[in-house]
């Protein structure tokens, strides 16, 4: 097993519960992917990375529910915020009240819930109008069948949490396959509920952060995981493969490989990948996010009848805010995604230069306490050596239609898991364990 990520440690944990001898290589000092707690003291944590969890995403409730792993609500009493040319409005629901942009809101979310029905979620690459959907970004879709920018701008702030891009970096045909995989085997996915909060993704938190699916998995696989060993090098022999680190080799009858696809293609393979699943692996790439999240003594925003939640339709610092206090409620912890356009106009300023404009964006949703907190940090996820990006990996114009078939063919005895790959909830915490869940089975029936 390349990688001790969600889907990596959830395929190897089927696996040894099938009677397989398994190894987990982790180039990381840590478990978990991109999923990362950040201590807050006295016994508190808040997330450093993915976090959020929500109705139809089964499986990674299934697991946490075998771990012993509670969750909890994520802090959404209260008014929301909208930020749009430097005016703060209180609202309610899921939707900003921009009455310019509410016609373009409606008429854009009805069309791309009626396009993505129109999705088969094994193979988007095989639906009716699969190729003129792939020339076309979503940006470009979206100008030529709505009258002004305000449906666009608003799911550009969507988009730079969920892609770390923005609609003019996304084929339209991979966004309709994103939005059709909101959802489960008997609930069709709609955009609604990958936004929403209360019967959305962003629904629930785990208590104790994220990152303890992982490490609870870790535990029990009883010293079967090897950290601070990145793979090198898969060389494959008629029945045999053999896996290279630094410092040692492990031959083994099969491999899954458990990372980010670009991650993938920087192994050296022994034979070559096919031209066309390594040139796949290359043009998936991962979005550009940071988040930013700043401590305070407690969540003085909801004294004032605020949830925290903020959303920005363009030209701020951040695109969205939530309240990521822990449970307990103190301290009061404010989170920020700082993804796409913002992380590229953002991310190279120095370091206080940025935390000022994001404790700036920060007071425009709950106030001017906001500029006071008691600690402040950042997580950003182009720089973590083996991550290189988040959250999930964005196909461009052309990429399903002339590559996709290739995302998850075996290359003979090496089988590929992780959350990019899923069908379902794809770059989200649910598709890396369904993912990890289906390869594992698929090893386990070539195995028997």
């Amino acid at each position: 097993m390349v990688g001790a990520g969600l889907a990596g440690l959830t395929a190897a944990r089927r696996l040894v519960a099938a009677g397989h001898s398994v190894v987990v290589l982790e180039a990381r000092d840590r478990v978990g992917g991109r999923t990362l707690n950040h201590d807050l003291g006295d016994g508190q944590v808040v997330e450093a990375g993915g976090q959020f969890v929500g109705p139809t995403q089964d499986h990674v409730l299934a697991l946490a529910d075998e771990l012993g792993i509670d969750t909890f609500p994520a802090y959404d009493e209260g008014a929301s915020v909208y930020v749009h040319a430097g005016r703060a409005t209180r609202y309610s629901g899921d939707i900003p009240p921009d009455l310019l942009a509410l016609p373009d809101i409606g008429v854009t979310t009805a069309r791309l819930a009626r396009m993505s029905r129109q999705i088969p979620l094994h193979a988007p690459w095989e639906a009716k109008h699969a190729r003129r959907w792939d020339s076309l970004t979503l940006d470009s879709w979206i100008r030529s069948t709505t009258l002004g920018r305000g449906g666009l701008d608003l799911l550009n702030a969507f988009l730079g949490s969920a892609y770390g891009a923005t609609a003019a970096e996304a084929s339209l045909l991979f966004s309709l396959h994103y939005i059709a995989g909101m959802g489960s085997e008997g609930h069709p996915g709609t955009l609604d509920r990958g936004i929403g909060t209360r019967n959305g993704a962003q629904e629930r938190r785990f208590v104790g952060g994220s990152q303890r699916l992982s490490t609870t998995m870790a535990e029990q696989l009883d010293g079967r995981v090897v950290l601070g060993c990145p793979v090198r090098a898969v060389e494959q022999e008629a029945r045999t493969v053999t896996v290279r680190t630094d410092t040692a080799a492990w031959t083994c009858r099969r491999v899954v490989v458990a990372l980010p696809p670009a991650l993938a293609a920087r192994i050296r393979w022994s034979p070559l990948l096919p031209p066309e699943q390594d040139a796949l692996f290359g043009r998936l790439a991962f979005g550009q996010l940071m988040k930013c999240e700043a401590v305070y003594d407690e969540p003085f925003w909801r004294a004032d009848g605020l949830s925290g939640q903020g959303v920005f339709r363009a030209g701020s610092t951040v695109c969205s805010t939530f309240d990521n206090s822990p449970p307990s409620g103190s301290p009061g912890v404010l989170m920020g995604f700082l993804g796409g356009r913002q992380w590229r106009a953002w991310a190279h300023r120095p370091a206080h230069e940025r935390r000022g404009a994001v404790l700036r964006a920060f007071a425009q949703v709950v106030g001017a306490g906001a500029l006071r907190p008691r600690s402040y940090f950042e997580q950003d996820w182009t720089a973590e050596e083996w991550t290189r990006g988040g959250p999930t990996a964005v196909a461009a114009p052309g990429v399903l239609t002339e590559l996709g078939v290739w995302r998850d063919r075996p290359f003979g005895r090496v089988h590929w898991a992780g959350a990019e790959r899923a069908d379902y909830w794809n770059g989200y915490m649910d598709g890396a364990v369904r993912s990890g869940q289906d390869t594992a089975e698929a090893v386990i029936e070539q195995e028997d």
